[in-house]
């Protein structure tokens, strides 16, 4: 297996590339990570000579414009154009180069805004998504019906996961730009720094499932192995696991050892009030599965940020 790894040094990428350097590779796989920097996958010709430079047999599909609530709500249409040309030339390039199987990765954020809890895999197409982010989250919703379309029309093995809130080493830690967790992070060294008080936008209410990037590493590389359902899958942490920012928040405080006051700026929106996610398909195929408890990611994160302050905060 050639194994090609879209996105590879982005924080799902590096989580993957770890997993399989310490030990989870098999002697029969070839795994090659690429970024942005090696092709502009918006472009089908670059994305085309990707492909016939590395020759994959296999690819597991990660690259994406991505971005937290804030720079989700100034450019709904950047997120969509950008993503739909992305999947497109990734898919079609796969297809023409005769890829036996591509794992993409998808979002909850591409469930119906208005639904029934907890969601699973039949409900993605159930109604629109949350207005704040219905670019990025109906590009990702087009790489399931593509999946179905290459299994239907060219027999291809294309699938796709639905992870839930990502997290860990090597995430975008902006405070602006950034998904929520690590934004806290960024922040809370901030406040220590200064000694003044955290500020966390919105009103702490909001749960979400948050999935260690390590964990996701794992269950990737079992999706790519074992899994042949052209059907998405989700893959998350327990609905009893789900987290308020504010228990996130202070999570955060306690792994940095933070003694401040916490302040919620509720004049910030809070986005989505919970998109909770079964993980009953993975726990039939995985039920002995191990998740690694929520503070201890959090203290691991929150570990590798302090002693890669200098890069991790760009």
């Amino acid at each position: 297996k050639r194994i090609l790894v879209t996105g590879g040094t982005g924080l799902v990428g590096r989580a993957i590339e770890k997993v399989v350097a310490d030990g989870e590779g098999r002697p029969d796989e070839e795994w090659i990570f690429v970024s942005s920097r090696d092709a502009d996958l918006t472009s089908s010709s670059e994305t085309k000579a990707l492909f016939e430079r590395h020759k994959p047999t296999h690819v597991i599909h990660l690259a994406a414009m991505v971005g937290g609530l804030f720079k989700n709500l100034r450019s709904n249409l950047d997120f969509w154009r950008t993503n739909i040309h992305i999947n497109d030339n990734v898919l079609h390039s796969a297809h023409e180069s005769g890829v036996q199987k591509v794992v993409s990765c998808l979002s909850t954020c591409i469930f119906p805004d208005k639904t029934t809890y907890p969601i699973d895999e039949t409900m993605i197409h159930n109604g629109p998504p949350h207005s704040s982010n219905f670019g990025y989250s109906y590009a990702k919703r087009m790489i399931d019906v593509q999946n179905r379309g290459y299994s239907e029309q060219h027999g291809r093995r294309f699938t796709a996961v639905i992870p839930t809130n990502v997290f860990g080493p090597h995430d975008n830690f902006n405070i602006e730009d950034g998904h929520v967790l690590p934004g806290l992070i960024h922040k809370v060294y901030l406040a220590k720094q200064s000694g003044s008080a955290l500020t966390v936008w919105g009103t702490g209410k909001p749960r979400r499932q948050f999935i260690y990037s390590l964990d996701l590493a794992r269950l990737f590389l079992w999706v790519l192995r074992e899994y042949d359902e052209v059907e998405p899958i989700i893959l998350s942490v327990g609905e009893e696991d789900e987290v308020s920012i504010r228990e996130a928040a202070e999570a955060i405080a306690e792994a940095m050892e933070f003694r401040g006051e916490l302040v919620f700026d509720t004049t910030k929106s809070d986005g989505q009030f919970k998109k909770t996610a079964s993980n009953a398909k993975l726990r039939r195929y995985l039920p002995g599965f191990q998740f690694t408890p929520f503070r201890k990611a959090v203290k691991e994160t929150c570990a590798w940020f302090n002693a890669n302050y200098a890069n991790a905060r760009k």
